[in-house]
């Protein structure tokens, strides 16, 4: 061992602040967990809190709450999967059929911008353009059509969530996998070319094949997250009272129960609950893909 730390100190030395930063924020919060399981009071610490089990995921099974807050976290991560997962990977695909250097980059450049963008100001701009007198209805009241409050009705807003999520997130995300196209031996096209195989056909039997455990990988990673519910933050500046019918997920009643109410046991045992759902969730995708191709994570 002294051997190997002599030839690698300097990449032991790399590696430190990344094991430092799991160990500070990631394990050492693991000790809080068990509040989950007491009568939390910041007073009187973890130790001294009172043990009442499983109590507060009873409590949560049995609330009001519970089938709608499963409800919306799936759909919004459906919606997600079946409309977000997909753009990213065709964007790529269009891209890199794209033979002028110039408008390639200029589209490239255009698509990644809106990822720097602060969710706060998306929010924002998702505000000015759906409120009631915002730029969408001032459009659609030129062509004599009626007004729409966009952002209190229930049932607009997954579709507002999800479109401007893809409308981020769809530059950047192409980005892995341009990398994975640019990985494709050119001579693979060469030879569909030489069989009489069309642009279509490459891309559906070569570049898609190519890229495949890519996406594999992708789609067994966006499993792990099914149970978030997207994004906290902007679920947050986006929802209101009015449309918590649809809004309402795991993670935005775990803020409110837990910060603005202060139950920090019934919280997280919420939280809790949800992370385990999530690891299930990822195994399982990770087990069946392993399984059906060959391809998973571990």
């Amino acid at each position: 061992m002294l051997r190997e730390w002599s030839r690698n100190k300097y990449i032991y030395l790399m590696l430190l602040p990344v094991v430092i930063y799991y160990v500070v924020f990631l394990y050492f919060p693991m000790y809080g967990l068990q509040i989950a399981f007491k009568n939390f009071s910041p007073a009187i610490g973890i130790w001294g809190s009172e043990w009442v089990g499983f109590k507060h995921f009873i409590s949560f099974y049995e609330s009001y709450y519970f089938w709608r807050l499963i409800r919306n976290t799936v759909m919004i991560s459906l919606y997600e999967l079946v409309f977000g997962f997909p753009a990213p990977i065709i964007l790529a695909l269009l891209l890199n059929e794209i033979r002028k250097r110039v408008f390639k980059n200029i589209v490239q450049s255009i698509t990644y911008l809106p990822h720097f963008i602060s969710i706060v100001v998306v929010a924002g701009m998702m505000v000015d353009f759906l409120s009631g007198d915002g730029l969408i209805n001032q459009l659609t009241g030129l062509l004599g059509l009626p007004s729409v409050s966009f952002l209190i009705a229930p049932e607009w807003f997954r579709t507002i969530y999800v479109s401007s999520g893809i409308w981020q997130g769809i530059g950047w995300g192409s980005i892995i996998y341009l990398a994975a196209i640019a990985g494709i031996d050119p001579s693979l096209y060469e030879a569909a070319k030489t069989d009489g195989a069309g642009r279509f056909k490459q891309i559906l039997h070569i570049t898609v094949p190519g890229i495949m455990p890519t996406i594999i990988i992708m789609l067994i990673l966006r499993f792990g997250t099914l149970m978030a519910g997207g994004s906290l933050e902007k679920i947050l500046l986006l929802y209101n009272s009015t449309t918590y019918e649809t809004a309402d997920v795991i993670s935005t009643f775990v803020y409110r129960r837990g910060l603005l109410q202060m139950d920090y046991g019934f919280s997280a045992a919420i939280g809790l609950f949800n992370n385990i759902m999530n690891f299930i969730l990822l195994v399982s995708a990770n087990t069946i893909s392993r399984k059906i191709n060959n391809t998973s994570l571990w």
